[in-house]
């Protein structure tokens, strides 16, 4: 009961409270940027449909409008679409429209302010291709920021990371395949090409999680920012919008199909959720509790 009046007394105060997944002590997202829902029957991807089958997943999940980048690496991170966080263009560096809401660091609230205000001397890094990235979170809030020239240099700063700090959360970006999207096109073999070499990188990660000892204990996320139709992204098309959400890891279901609704803000919901943390009213995000054993 006591639990019971506490809890509605977060609500009322707007943050809701979410049940910690027992035994995680990391989650490594890892978001691979262009990277279409519909290329995985295509692709040769044995490392990203181990995942899925060890895992839960969705090919189904949706990127927010528009189908672009900093607009959805903002939302997967920050809990809200561009309406609430002010992120609306492909390469927005500030918001375009007024944050809803700031937190502690100037910035809509997003997973690493919630993070570090639960753990304070919490080990959190953001290691990515896109220089973008570096816009989208707060600085003050992490221990660990390099953007690095290439995904290959950003899979060797990761997997150092990794062994040497075995950081508490951890999101890794890949600039490819959108490059090769951009450049040659999607659904090509140049296209599936490029998604085979990011399923190399991504075993060299999930191998350096198991070397570093963090295996049994944490959680592996997988998604992207949007698809791409002949060389663009952007628009209202299921290959623009859809996008893979696989996760896999302590506390999940295995070779598990989700089959609710999935927006990309419900990845920062869904994080909050393993660590535990308060979310504020602010977020629209749901965590995907259809991933979970319990």
């Amino acid at each position: 009961m006591k639990k019971l009046v506490i809890a509605a007394g977060l609500l009322l105060s707007g943050f809701f409270v979410n049940a910690q997944v027992k035994g995680v002590k990391h989650v490594i997202l890892i978001g691979m940027d262009g990277l279409g829902a519909y290329c995985f029957p295509k692709a040769d991807i044995p490392n990203m449909k181990q995942m899925m089958q060890d895992g839960s997943w969705s090919l189904q999940a949706r990127s927010v409008l528009p189908s672009s980048s900093a607009v959805n690496w903002a939302s997967m991170v920050m809990g809200a679409g561009p309406e609430l966080h002010g992120f609306t263009e492909w390469g927005s560096k500030t918001p375009e429209l007024p944050s809803r809401e700031l937190d502690k660091y100037g910035m809509f609230p997003s997973v690493y302010t919630l993070l570090r205000d639960k753990k304070p001397n919490a080990e959190i890094g953001v290691i990515y291709s896109w220089e973008g990235i570096g816009y989208l979170f707060p600085k003050a809030a992490v221990n660990k920021d390099q953007h690095c020239p290439t995904d290959e240099a950003t899979t060797e700063a990761a997997v150092a990371y990794i062994k040497e700090k075995k950081p508490d959360f951890l999101f890794i970006h890949f600039d490819q395949p959108d490059g090769v999207g951009h450049a040659i096109g999607h659904d090509i073999p140049e296209y599936y090409t490029q998604v085979q070499k990011n399923d190399v990188l991504l075993g060299k990660i999930l191998q350096s999680i198991k070397d570093a000892g963090m295996w049994d204990n944490s959680i592996i996320m997988l998604s992207a920012d949007h698809g791409g139709i002949n060389k663009g992204h952007g628009g209202k098309t299921m290959v623009e919008m859809q996008i893979p959400w696989i996760i896999r890891g302590k506390g999940v279901k295995a070779n598990n199909e989700i089959k609710e609704s999935i927006v990309t803000y419900d990845t920062a919901a869904t994080i909050a959720r393993i660590f535990g943390l308060k979310t504020p009213a602010v977020w629209i995000g749901r965590p995907v509790n259809a991933a979970f054993t319990r």
